[in-house]
């Protein structure tokens, strides 16, 4: 990253028939937002006039024909398309799909060239984008894809973080995909994550059980007593302050996961559920374990509201502070980690 020159942050739009461009363009309604970042909105001017138009906002942006070319202080627009997408608010089209798609791989590419440092990521739906080009059932996996890292979806905030073992799998095929090396691989993960996004020196995590009452000594199911708990031993006796597995549907409700610094769920709705029941609003979707930064709202294309100006924009705003969070943490962190080895090198 240049010197003297703000963090860049690019924002892939999601679908255009959602409420993405909504709470994007709300967020950075607020001139005062300019102050953190230099944000870069990876679609087209046209595209974006017309959201505006639609939705009743104000912003006098920048248009530019690549991310290099962003100014500081302004809104800036990328012109990835020259086409006019033809918006229906409220419907999962397939052309809508496409331009997701199209904003997100411009993004992705200006991300791993480094002309942007964070990328947040507007909701798209999994539907809708799937093509010949592109078979992935998210974000998440087409990131790790692209970028360097062990992925692990990570749903932040300041007092809830919880993480998951298996994301976008079914339920009948949870307990097969959870093996000792998948659960060796997101605890390192989490931990990582924690030292090094989020500045936390000695990370205590919770491992949720994958049957209910984690089994029951065996009644209900021998995962937990055959896979997790094995695992989990190893890893306590080799230093990791990693405890579990724990019964999930007591854990939340009885304040437990406030004893941790992030919860690792078995899968999917095991661990959003009470995180957005807990942090709807507030929380955020963060990658962790890539190389690069990216943040997301805890929300979906929410179509039933979308065209109305109803969207409320906090999460989006909290996933553009928190992406910003992390990649400050990091280029502290890795200074400290390049002074310690400097340190060990003249000693020796």
């Amino acid at each position: 990253m240049e010197e003297n020159r703000k963090i860049r942050l690019g924002i892939s739009i999601g679908d255009l028939n959602g409420i993405g461009c909504e709470v994007a363009l709300k967020t950075f309604e607020d001139s005062r937002m300019l102050d953190f970042c230099t944000p870069i909105f990876f679609a087209s001017n046209k595209t974006i006039s017309h959201q505006m138009k639609v939705l009743d906002i104000n912003i006098v942006f920048n248009g530019i024909p690549s991310p290099d070319k962003a100014i500081d202080g302004k809104v800036n627009i990328v012109n990835v398309w020259r086409e006019i997408p033809n918006i229906r608010f409220g419907e999962a089209t397939e052309e809508a799909g496409k331009f997701a798609i199209q904003s997100l791989k411009a993004a992705v590419a200006a991300l791993k060239e480094g002309v942007i440092d964070v990328l947040v990521t507007a909701p798209i739906n999994k539907n809708n984008i799937q093509s010949d080009e592109f078979k992935f059932p998210g974000h998440t996996d087409y990131l790790a894809q692209e970028l360097g890292g062990e992925s692990l979806m990570f749903m932040v905030t300041d007092e809830l973080k919880v993480g998951l073992l298996t994301d976008h799998v079914a339920v009948k095929d949870v307990a097969s995909a959870i093996i000792p090396r998948l659960i060796r691989d997101k605890v390192n993960t989490i931990e990582k994550s924690l030292m090094m996004d989020f500045g936390i020196r000695r990370p205590r995590i919770a491992l949720l059980g994958i049957n209910p009452h984690s089994g029951d000594n065996g009644v209900i199911g021998k995962e937990d007593d055959e896979v997790l708990k094995p695992v989990i031993k190893e890893m306590a006796n080799n230093g990791h302050l990693v405890y579990g597995p724990y019964s999930a549907d007591s854990f939340f409700g009885s304040d437990g996961y406030k004893k941790f610094d992030a919860i690792l769920a078995a899968y999917h709705d095991q661990g959003l559920i009470p995180f957005k029941t807990l942090s709807f609003g507030k929380g955020v979707n963060f990658t962790a374990g890539l190389d690069k930064v990216r943040t997301s709202p805890d929300h979906g294309t929410a179509y039933e509201i979308a065209g109305q100006g109803k969207a409320d924009h906090s999460s989006f705003k909290e996933a553009v502070f928190t992406g910003i969070a992390i990649f400050k943490n990091r280029t502290e962190y890795k200074g400290l980690t390049e002074n310690v080895l400097k340190k060990q090198r003249m000693k020796r």
